[in-house]
């Protein structure tokens, strides 16, 4: 039998929504699936559902603020945080089979330390516009920085389906701390909304998978 140790250490599940760097209106959800290369990197799939048929649509890597500091500066603004994602309940890690209470507990412990870090996301196949298979070049993806810019009618609509409720994780994460987020990650809205204005709203494009 053939061993398939990189993918055995995959050891969460995440889902949040992405937008597009070059067009931060469009907004796409993903499911990462992630692993540990040490305390400062991590590295996830994205697929396009969690499903057995699932579509492998990107990759991202988070890495730590001691490691992020050290890049260059045109590199950091590939990176985007995850203060928002956590903060507002958007981001999730699915449960299926442990008891709410317990999980509540274990996800909000991955909270906290992902609410630390910066990520460089690629999409690869735009499975939402109907390729059948990967086009093009890569897609540079961020995350959504402030309320307003993300339709949550869509993320309740992810609620769903895995039996979940935003408005319920954006409470209790209330007390996770917010960490400074340095001035050359979310590039992205810095370029859509000007760096004095990245709370601002935007018209969303939202595309489903």
């Amino acid at each position: 039998m053939q061993s398939f140790k990189p993918v055995e250490n995959i050891c969460a599940h995440l889902n949040a929504f992405h937008a597009y760097a070059d067009d931060p209106a469009r907004a796409v959800e993903a499911n990462h699936y992630c692993a540990h290369v040490n305390e400062d990197v991590r590295q996830c799939l994205l697929y396009d559902s969690a499903e057995k048929n699932a579509r492998l649509i990107g990759i991202e890597y988070m890495i730590s603020p001691r490691i992020y500091d050290s890049l260059p500066q045109e590199e950091r603004r590939l990176w985007h945080s995850h203060v928002y994602e956590v903060k507002s309940g958007m981001l999730i890690m699915p449960n299926t089979i442990v008891p709410e209470a317990a999980w509540d507990m274990a996800e909000k412990r991955e909270m906290e330390q992902v609410v630390t870090l910066y990520g460089k996301v690629y999409h690869l196949w735009q499975t939402n516009k109907g390729h059948k298979v990967p086009l093009g070049e890569p897609k540079l993806m961020t995350s959504f920085i402030a309320d307003g810019q993300l339709d949550f009618d869509r993320v309740a609509e992810r609620d769903k389906k895995f039996g979940t409720d935003y408005k319920h994780k954006r409470q209790s994460r209330a007390d996770i701390p917010s960490p400074d987020i340095h001035p050359d990650a979310d590039a992205a809205w810095s370029r859509t909304l000007g760096r004095d204005n990245r709370n601002s709203t935007a018209e969303l494009r939202f595309e489903t998978c």
